[in-house]
């Protein structure tokens, strides 16, 4: 064995977690199927703008362990995140806010927003909501799920809002003052230079081979260390044993276009169901770019099939149980650590998949000096 660890993926939990272990003087080799680092935060440089290739990412935390640890390895700027959304040609403030439902009924003081509401939700109220169209009328009326919520939920996820669970909007943010601020968290921002530059310092002296697929591989790859840290989807590590667990996919259309601004703002959605796309990105806004070019994103939400990008877990009844399968076949796997968004089946934000990842290297350190 030549290595201690072997860390299979190259996003923020593998780089997090060999970064750790390779300050605490273990020998670490990182590898990835892809030909970059980063995993779905990469960030490709094009006409001098860092583009998210995978998506916008915004950093957020409220956890200054993790701020302290990121700021490490890039410097942040101060972008804040505040979306806006398009209905029929009229633009709406995000999240709900004053701002927003001045935008929507011409309404000044947050008395009269919640009136307004209130009204809405004694008309359709239900007790105990069973699908996300309900909980979301629950929350915020009629005519805010109708306008801002329902189209583009039933995109992003391809069925019926009545076939949702209400869970995924139970953390829907709603404000009764003018701000904008789309995150609650203490700390945010961008890396400045984008974030593959931040994996690449955080795996500064560490070796690593991209364009490399474990799974292919992993009877020789498994003998070159005493210990896999495996970030990949964990149904694909068990072969498909006890079926596949499903998710949501997403595509994107990268543009350059040849004028200096193009929407005025980083993330606009887009929450028509007719308009098949649920946002543009203009990435330049990330960074507060001056560059005489811009490019734009258009996201789709997409079908899943295997070979296609897993984004959005299906954390249904279903999907939850076949996970619970494989992870109770991971505790029998003594030389493998499994962690991150594919191995749990579980969407992180970026600060968490850190405080994950820095809670497993305290563990390990923990087990590994009780060993010696």
């Amino acid at each position: 064995m030549v290595y201690d660890y072997l860390v299979v993926g190259a996003g923020i939990y593998g780089a997090t977690f060999a970064q750790q272990m390779h300050k605490n003087g273990y020998k670490v080799l990182v590898i990835d199927q892809r030909d970059h680092l980063g995993g779905n935060i990469y960030t490709k440089e094009i006409e001098g703008i860092n583009v998210h290739v995978y998506g916008p990412h915004i950093f957020h935390t409220s956890n200054k362990r993790v701020w302290d640890y990121v700021n490490q390895f890039a410097t942040f700027n101060n972008f804040i995140n505040s979306p806006l959304a398009i209905y029929k040609n009229q633009l709406f403030n995000l999240p709900f806010n004053m701002n927003t439902f001045n935008q929507m009924w011409n309404v000044l003081t947050p008395q009269e927003a919640m009136d307004m509401i209130d009204q809405q939700r004694r008309k359709n109220y239900v007790e105990f909501p069973s699908n996300l169209e309900e909980q979301a009328i629950n929350l915020v009326g009629f005519e805010i799920y109708d306008k801002l919520i329902k189209g583009y939920t039933e995109k992003q996820w391809g069925r019926s809002c009545t076939e949702l669970s209400p869970s995924i909007i139970k953390r829907l943010p709603v404000r009764f003052t003018y701000d904008n601020n789309y995150f609650n968290d203490r700390y945010q921002g961008i890396p400045i230079g984008g974030y593959t530059q931040m994996i690449q310092s955080m795996l500064d002296g560490i070796e690593v081979r991209l364009k490399t697929n474990y799974l292919i591989d992993r009877e020789k790859l498994n003998r070159m260390a005493k210990t896999i840290v495996y970030t990949g989807p964990i149904d694909a590590f068990y072969d498909y044993a006890e079926g596949v667990l499903e998710y949501r996919s997403l595509r994107f259309e990268h543009q350059v276009v040849d004028i200096e601004n193009f929407q005025g703002n980083a993330v606009i959605n887009y929450t028509e169901r007719e308009v098949p796309y649920t946002r543009i990105i203009e990435h330049k806004h990330f960074e507060f770019g001056k560059q005489v070019k811009t490019v734009v994103s258009k996201e789709y939400p997409d079908s899943w099939s295997l070979g296609k990008e897993a984004y959005y877990p299906i954390n249904d009844e279903k999907n939850n149980a076949l996970y619970e399968l494989y992870k109770s076949k991971t505790v029998k796997d003594a030389k493998f650590i499994f962690g991150g968004r594919l191995a749990e089946y579980k969407y992180y934000d970026m600060d968490k998949v850190i405080e994950s990842a820095l809670a497993t290297v305290e563990a390990e350190l923990t087990r590994t000096k009780a060993d010696e």
